[in-house]
């Protein structure tokens, strides 16, 4: 039996997570919402609430600048900081030490600029959250 028009999908055709019949069922989901432009939703408390006026903007800009500022006692850089040590170690990997957060990111497959900042870590220190990893590598912190 040969492929012939959309009889079998190819790899590229079919979503590697789900079966055909759940992505089917997926797409025919969304086709209301494609064709009308808007949620075809019928129980309103589903629908995501839109932004409040007055309330601040949440988002971070694409250029990489922090939208809505900053918290009172820190700068952008460290906010960054905080942000990718936070995401690549695990609530599970502390209280550590030093190298066993240089160990764990590794573990975690973290990118070396933020291996290389655990690096920078003080010796025989033990550390019991992220807050205390920022402030021993001397990023300000909130006060």
């Amino acid at each position: 039996m040969s492929e012939t028009g959309d009889q079998f999908a190819g790899t590229s055709a079919r979503s590697t997570k789900h079966n055909p019949r759940l992505d089917e069922e997926l797409e025919h989901e969304v086709q209301g919402m494609l064709k009308a432009e808007r949620s075809t939703r019928a129980e309103e408390w589903r629908e995501v609430e839109p932004v409040a006026e007055g309330d601040p903007d949440i988002d971070a800009d694409p250029a990489g600048t922090l939208v809505g500022g900053t918290p009172t006692g820190m700068d952008a850089d460290a906010v960054v900081v905080r942000a990718e040590l936070a995401r690549w170690l695990d609530r599970a990997d502390f209280p550590s030490t030093g190298p066993d957060l240089v160990e764990a990111a590794l573990d975690h497959r973290a990118p070396d600029a933020v291996v290389d900042e655990l690096r920078r870590l003080p010796e025989g220190e033990r550390y019991e959250r992220v807050g205390d990893v920022v402030r021993a590598l001397g990023y300000p912190t909130e006060t």
